[in-house]
């Protein structure tokens, strides 16, 4: 990881007080970003790709959040341009579907090579536009890759049993078949990983794909995109099979409404998570919804706090936390409350905050302005509901989108403000005795994505892992909420969405029944 993270130094030079004339500037026509370049990327770029790259809609800027400064613009899909692309990937379809799964394997274990060979470039566009450190950027790369990896072996192995029929001299076959257009529409804290999750394992079942990421982080769309585009090109296969439409809330409403979109899969909040289930279950259509995660540790008495302290910092803290896995709530037994609040804020005080791609930082902004003040509004909730900030809770004077990871206790389980899932680094740590309480208290809150207890007590543990423990998609035991695995079906229940995404029997979702 150090190797890497030295790699970075080449990439992303330090920002070293750029002048006024500098700063007007779009980033990417400046020489020390001339890295840029090795993605393709330009002052102004399309952001739509059908086989062909165009645009006709507005041209929107994208902001690094370390310091806002411009990196580069695209140019959005209208909603012709939309409508142009949905018809030509159909159309792509046709030939994909008819291709075996296994050369389709194949086209996507090219697609993981390609990814490798930029991996460290990419990587560090993730850190320069989506805010978080270059390893966790490279992390994300690499989790495409090694979904790609794992798509490849899936291809040979995807189908159904034969069953034994009641009837003489018959047979009864379970049939799977591709759902036909997939819309893959991604959040900005994973701008690659998710969609990586979604391409690779539709691209082998035999879909294609129309993409629309956030509108924030558009250039990593074009830039993977054309990574993509290249390998599908080189096959001589429709480059509409992996299609792109950058844009904004026009064209993810089209995306739902479409009765061409065999299945959407939906990464975002709850909020606008429940607008698309709805507008998509309108039309009888199909979505898998990968929505918010109010996450919450629980620490027993018997817990070894040499593993809890650095799984709680980072599990609150990495990514800033704007990871849907992020802890937001941790349960300490009342009689470890104390020591373990003391000895987390000391953690927190050695986090090195600074520019994503420095070597030494640990934790870098959040992605937006608007963050920062979604986080300043809930530490005053949270003040005003009772709670003591015991560390952090303010922004950090310096430019970009900074503020100080945030420690809140005092606070009841069932205060408002806990029930609210904010994405930023604010853990509210809070009391309990018993256990049957605390797990009652972990699932109380609308969201079900992800959860851990940290106890040595094996009884308890198959009692949390069982029908009257945590109700979480992600349920562990003596490791951080965060940090899936690409083997296992990720996502979570109830306000989460009920999707389950990468590993496991989730390529069932990609595919249609029949027997």
């Amino acid at each position: 990881m150090l190797g890497l993270r030295c790699a970075a130094a080449a990439l992303l030079p330090l920002r070293a007080g750029a002048s006024a004339a500098a700063m007007s500037t779009l980033l990417v026509s400046q020489p020390r970003y001339a890295w840029l370049r090795e993605l393709g990327l330009q002052e102004e770029n399309p952001g739509v790709y059908n086989g062909s790259w165009g645009g006709r809609g507005q041209v929107v800027t994208t902001y690094c959040p370390a310091n806002n400064e411009p990196i580069a613009s695209v140019r959005q899909a209208s909603l012709e341009d939309y409508e142009e692309t949905v018809k030509k990937a159909k159309e792509a379809w046709k030939v994909w579907a008819d291709i075996p799964a296994p050369k389709r394997g194949e086209i996507v274990r090219q697609i993981g090579d390609a990814l490798r060979q930029k991996i460290k470039v990419l990587g560090s566009l993730v850190s320069l536009e989506m805010g978080k450190i270059f390893v966790e950027g490279v992390g994300e790369v690499q989790e495409y890759v090694d979904v790609c990896d794992y798509a490849v072996g899936l291809s040979r192995m995807i189908g159904g049993p034969i069953l034994p029929s009641e009837r003489p001299g018959h047979a009864l076959i379970e049939q799977w078949n591709p759902v036909g257009l997939v819309g893959i529409i991604t959040a900005f804290n994973f701008p690659v990983a998710v969609y990586g999750w979604n391409s690779a394992i539709a691209m082998i079942c035999g879909n294609a794909c129309l993409w629309k990421g956030a509108p924030t982080t558009s250039l990593i769309s074009v830039a993977v995109t054309k990574i993509i585009a290249k390998v599908l090109e080189d096959n001589k296969v429709p480059g509409a099979i992996c299609s792109l439409v950058c844009g904004g809330a026009d064209i993810g409403t089209a995306m739902a409404r479409d009765e061409r979109m065999d299945l959407l899969s939906f990464t975002g909040s709850t909020k606008v998570g429940k607008q698309v289930a709805l507008m998509v279950q309108e039309r009888f259509g199909r979505s898998l919804l990968e929505l918010g995660g109010n996450n919450a540790i629980i620490v027993f008495e018997d817990a070894d706090l040499n593993l809890v302290i650095p799984s709680a910092l980072f599990a609150a803290v990495g990514t800033a936390g704007q990871r849907c896995t992020t802890a937001r709530r941790l349960f300490l037994h009342e009689s470890i409350h104390d020591e373990v609040v003391t000895k987390l804020a000391k953690a927190y005080a050695q986090v090195r905050i600074g520019d994503p791609w420095d070597s030494d930082t640990l934790y870098g902004p959040l992605h937006t302005k608007e963050a920062v003040k979604m986080f300043l509004d809930a530490v005053e909730q949270a003040k005003q509901q009772g709670g003591s900030v015991v560390y952090g809770g303010k922004v950090i004077n310096r430019p970009g989108n900074y503020v100080e990871p945030t420690i809140v206790t005092g606070l009841p389980h069932n205060a408002p403000i806990v029930h609210t899932e904010t994405f930023a680094p604010i853990l509210y740590v809070l009391k309990f005795k018993e256990e049957e309480e605390v797990f009652a208290w972990n699932n109380e809150v609308k969201q079900g994505l992800s959860s851990s207890i940290f106890t040595k007590d094996l009884g308890r543990i198959f009692r949390w892992l069982g029908p009257k423990g945590s109700d979480c998609g992600i349920v562990n035991v003596n490791i951080p909420t965060s940090g899936a695995e690409i083997g296992g079906a990720f996502g979570g229940e109830k306000h989460t969405g009920g999707g389950r995404e990468s590993g496991s029997d989730s390529w069932k979702l990609y595919m249609r029944r029949s027997t």
